[in-house]
């Protein structure tokens, strides 16, 4: 079947099943200086978590969200809680050591047995089961890898093996399981902890946008509205942090984005949750909605703003696979995610630089946030209550692998100077009366490169393209009609606001240039 004979069954506007399966509480926004032990920014599954764990050891903790609980990364994910991260593990043995390696297993893991243990121990009904995981390839060049990562498993005491057994119609070449893995209903999960931490008296304030720390013996964050929040310790769970000191995490990191459907199939879905070494990647779990499976298909990954496609392509792409492997009776959701990826694979999590406690962080979980985000919550835990953790030091961000960290920051940074260039060279051929109704381009006005969109009512939004995190170009995201950056993945609403950092503010209206980022007030730099 071709996209063209599939074409209507994608839904017109992209929404995360997450966000539309679970009714979510409201908070308002901060109006007043506060003074707490404990300010955690960000409600995903980190910041969450680490604020439910801290009121429980008898803190005083509150939370603050730019926008609504639950809708960044998290309310965008698949939900797998799982230590089969891809190939990984003999990745990780090469380059940083079998002790490093078996430790991010006992990490995750450990996340994992602590989800279970808080949905039987406070009932939380939330759909979690315990599924094997399995990662397969269609080519002789990642089969050879699968045979190495199953080497890698047996040097780690991973529970997992080769199978000759996939239970779909698909040429398989090599298939390796890890068994006893997780999935779950992230939200139902985490609106009930958010739940028994406002019951131990946490405070949640949404649509408050932190913007600075002033550090120090008891740091305080600055909010986008001027008020203060003193506290005993900071943590950063920003999916990327606000706030990078002398972290230089902008260098030490990029942003890639996938593609989620959420879909009615024809053919019945087997136990297990899946996942292709082989490029574009494929993911395959189910869920449950009112006694109906749903099937999730993800995958598509690319840089963000630097698709080599129209990112409705890449939906297409998915819908064509779900088609031809398990047969589409309907496509309830479609959505986007992205994440970030650091130098090493391994996310960076505690002290933003070393020797400063007082202000942690986590970020860089790569899409697999589940039990890497349950992971740096525990390890929070630890760090502000002074307890000894053994994952400190895996996590640490002050790390430094030689190989692969050295080689993967001169090619990342060469392509976000490559980008920035592009960017600056690039002269559009559209203009903006050219658009049609729900159309959006990079056009040229007045001579001025200049990002357009026309809405469904005929009414024209024009952008000044000039990203105000450190001066690279949008691109126009029509799948998710959002203004994608390039080169460290800040997005925009088509009418310029900020969805996703490290930028702070939104795109201009005026002609902005590069040396705007330095001198105006309209800068997030």
């Amino acid at each position: 079947m071709t996209n063209e004979e599939l074409n209507g069954k994608l839904p017109e506007q992209p929404e995360p099943y997450w966000r539309t399966s679970v009714e979510f509480p409201t908070f308002p926004s901060l109006q007043e200086d506060i003074e707490v032990d404990v300010i955690v920014v960000g409600a995903g599954i980190t910041g969450i978590t680490s604020a439910y764990l801290l009121t429980n050891e008898g803190l005083k903790v509150a939370m603050i969200e730019a926008d609504k609980v639950l809708n960044g990364t998290t309310g965008h994910t698949t939900a797998k809680i799982t230590a089969q991260h891809d190939l990984i593990y003999d990745e990780f043995i090469h380059n940083m050591g079998r002790n490093t390696a078996r430790l991010y297993y006992e990490a995750n893991m450990e996340a994992l047995e602590f989800i279970e243990k808080t949905v039987e121990e406070k009932g939380i009904d939330c759909d979690f089961s315990r599924v094997d995981a399995y990662i397969y390839s269609v080519s002789d060049k990642y089969a050879n890898k699968i045979q190495k990562e199953a080497d890698a498993y047996a040097r780690l005491q991973i529970n997992g093996k080769l199978v000759d057994d996939f239970p779909f119609d698909i040429d398989v070449k090599n298939v390796l399981v890890m068994k006893d893995q997780a999935q779950f209903h992230v939200t139902k999960y985490l609106v009930r902890l958010l739940e028994m931490f406002k019951e131990k008296g946490g405070q949640v304030y949404e649509d408050t946008v932190a913007v600075n720390i002033e550090t120090g013996e008891q740091p305080v964050v600055l909010t986008k509205k001027e008020n203060r929040i003193t506290a005993k310790h900071v943590l950063i769970c920003t999916h990327f942090p606000f706030y990078e000191g002398t972290g230089l995490y902008s260098t030490r990191m990029y942003a890639d984005r996938s593609y989620a459907l959420a879909v009615k199939s024809k053919k019945e879905f087997p136990q297990g949750i899946f996942i292709s070494a082989d490029e574009p990647t494929r993911s395959l779990r189910s869920i449950k909605e009112n006694g109906e499976e749903l099937v999730l298909i993800v995958g598509e990954n690319h840089k963000t703003g630097q698709s080599e496609v129209e990112t409705m392509e890449h939906y297409k792409a998915l819908e064509q696979f779900g088609e031809e492997v398990l047969g589409l009776e309907k496509i309830t959701n479609r959505w986007s995610a992205q994440d970030l990826v650091t130098l090493d694979k391994l996310p960076y999590i505690g002290e933003i630089t070393s020797g400063n406690p007082n202000i942690l962080i986590a970020t860089g979980f790569r899409k697999w946030g589940m039990s890497n985000g349950t992971a740096a919550a525990l390890l929070f835990r630890d760090m502000v209550t002074g307890k000894e953790n053994k994952f400190e030091k895996l996590y640490t961000p002050s790390r430094f692998y030689a190989h692969p960290s050295l080689k993967n920051f001169l090619v990342q940074n060469a392509n976000v100077v490559g980008q920035l260039i592009k960017g600056k060279l690039d002269s559009p051929d559209r203009k903006p009366d050219e658009l049609a109704k729900g159309e959006g381009a990079v056009v040229t006005l007045d001579g001025h490169r200049k990002g357009a969109y026309r809405d469904d009512d005929g009414k024209l939004h024009i952008v000044d393209t000039t990203c105000t995190h450190i001066g690279c170009e949008v691109e126009w995201n029509n799948g998710d009609k959002t203004w994608d950056c390039p080169c460290h993945g800040s997005r925009f609403k088509f009418t310029g606001e900020v969805i996703e950092g490290p930028a702070e503010k939104p795109l201009q209206k005026y002609d902005y240039t590069m040396m705007d980022n330095l001198t105006s007030e309209d800068s997030g730099y």
